[in-house]
């Protein structure tokens, strides 16, 4: 067995789709309104979803924008300059540059459904 992909359940793929190929500055794969793929590092194996799409599972088996147990994490070299250039694009900040005690440096946000996302660097 080997994990694929990495679901987000959303209201609005459009959205959610731009924020992540801004921050990671990769291209999605459209396929549909309601659905967007990344087949490229650094967002290889993340899918944006519509909500409605969760329904073939079952009747309210997935809510948009309820997630608080996932972390979306992804490496970068220099966080300083990802703090920086990340300014314009986020706009709910959960920490700011920190040396975190496992020794990695990190930044935290949430997309625009809530999600959280580290971003970190090795020194």
């Amino acid at each position: 067995m080997s994990l694929k992909q990495t679901r987000l359940v959303t209201n609005d793929v459009a959205k959610l789709t731009r924020f992540y190929e801004s921050v990671s500055q990769a291209r999605a794969e459209i396929l549909s309104s309601g659905y967007a793929q990344f087949h490229n590092e650094p967002c290889d194996g993340l899918a944006i979803v519509e909500q409605a799409s969760t329904e073939a599972y079952g009747a309210g088996v997935a809510a948009a924008g309820a997630n608080r147990s996932v972390i979306l994490d992804f490496e970068v070299t220099d966080i300083d300059a990802e703090y920086e250039r990340l300014q314009d694009i986020v706009s709910d900040w959960v920490m700011a540059p920190k040396l975190m005690p496992w020794g990695a440096r990190a930044i935290v946000f949430r997309d625009p459904d809530g999600n959280l996302v580290n971003i970190y660097a090795h020194p």
